[in-house]
């Protein structure tokens, strides 16, 4: 008997028919009162030997249907290893997976997923740390923990904010900062011991704590994109921003980072705010010191593809980054990680996957280390 579910943490598909091991078909589910859908997480039992072809029937009615090019869905057996499915493809409108379970029990997911629990045992972990602090912002629309840490020097002169998982879906966002909190704290790497002394940080490891928990793709409990409520965040639709935005207007900001991940390109880059009216020489020269060091740090960073500085024109300072980087004139980016892989570097196994996040995020405190020290010097 085929048997599908998704009444857990993150959980979401719709089945439309799952009769035959050769012919289940599912329906992409819509966030919460929004029409975006590209997020997925779903258990299949009693397929184990079973040759199950799996169609997604609206993937060409997703938010990002040129997400679906050369994609690969993940696969666990245990929701702690997961693999890429190469047998996946895409024909214009139908996303196949074609997929002989090994097991009783398989998981399938639109990226690794990053449990609530691990958030919470993340933040418990973090937080009991010598000179940590656990922040408490403010609530989700449905109730829940806005978590921020403080980490550092609290009498230091530059502040240091990292945001991620504004776009809950984008679960890449928080392993990566999993490891950039993992090497910050870690007593034996002289960079997190250099930017704990002379600086203070705010991370807030996942700012839609409503959406994760429902495996919504882009939007909170209300419908809301957090990344386009910065301007005017509203207390009833968007209190996650509301709540972050306020306790960086007390604290100040000298460096601002926001962390996502990107359905269409194959790879690793920032979004800058080199489009902003009044964006200085110097914030160019900055920024453009940041990527160069961020290259040199790891060559799963690259600088060639990336986005337009037109992209987001019409909704521009509603956004995080650009929002911060107008206002504090400060350095403020946004980084994107992929859902598929980093075609310069390929895994045909996992593609780009949680534990490679986790890397990105180590690989992070160098460039970081450079910028601060040049703040240091003025």
């Amino acid at each position: 008997m085929i048997k599908i579910s998704q009444n857990f943490d993150a959980g979401a598909i719709t089945v439309l028919q799952a009769d035959a091991f050769d012919d289940i078909q599912l329906d992409i589910r819509k966030d919460s009162h929004a029409d975006f859908a590209q997020w997925f997480y779903f258990r299949l039992q009693g397929a184990r030997g079973q040759a199950c072809r799996i169609r997604f029937m609206n993937a060409a009615k997703c938010a990002y249907p040129d997400g679906w090019k050369d994609y690969r869905v993940c696969a666990s057996y245990d929701r702690l290893n997961w693999f890429r499915v190469n047998d996946t493809s895409f024909d214009g409108q139908v996303l196949e997976v074609r997929h002989t379970p090994e097991h009783d029990s398989v998981y399938y997911a639109y990226f690794e997923p990053y449990p609530w629990e691990r958030h919470l045992n993340l933040i418990s972990h973090i937080g009991h740390m010598p000179g940590v602090r656990v922040l408490a912002l403010g609530d989700s629309v449905e109730g829940r923990e806005i978590d921020a840490l403080q980490l550092g020097n609290p009498d230091a002169r530059h502040k240091i904010w990292v945001i991620a998982r504004q776009h809950p879906g984008e679960t890449m966002a928080e392993w990566f900062v999993e490891g950039m909190l993992q090497a910050l704290t870690d007593e034996s790497n002289p960079l997190g011991r250099q930017l704990l002394a002379h600086a203070c940080w705010y991370v807030v490891p996942n700012m839609n704590p409503d959406g994760a928990v429902r495996g919504n793709l882009r939007t909170n409990a209300a419908g809301a994109n957090l990344n386009r409520e910065w301007m005017t965040p509203d207390p009833l639709r968007s209190p996650e921003v509301l709540a972050v935005k306020r306790k960086i207007e007390e604290t100040g900001v000298d460096m601002f980072f926001d962390i996502h991940g990107d359905e269409g390109l194959p790879y690793n880059f920032v979004a800058g705010s080199e489009m902003l009216e009044g964006f200085s020489a110097e914030q160019l020269a900055q920024q453009n010191k940041f990527v160069a060091d961020y290259m040199q740090a790891s060559p799963d960073f690259q600088n060639r593809y990336g986005y337009a500085a037109d992209k987001y024109n019409q909704d521009m300072l509603k956004l995080a980054s650009k929002y911060i980087g107008h206002y504090y004139k400060c350095l403020s980016l946004t980084l994107e990680m992929p859902f598929k892989d980093n075609a310069d570097l390929p895994d045909a196994v996992v593609g780009w996957d949680g534990e490679r996040s986790r890397q990105l995020g180590i690989a992070f405190l160098q460039p970081v280390w450079q910028a601060l020290q040049g703040l240091m010097a003025k």
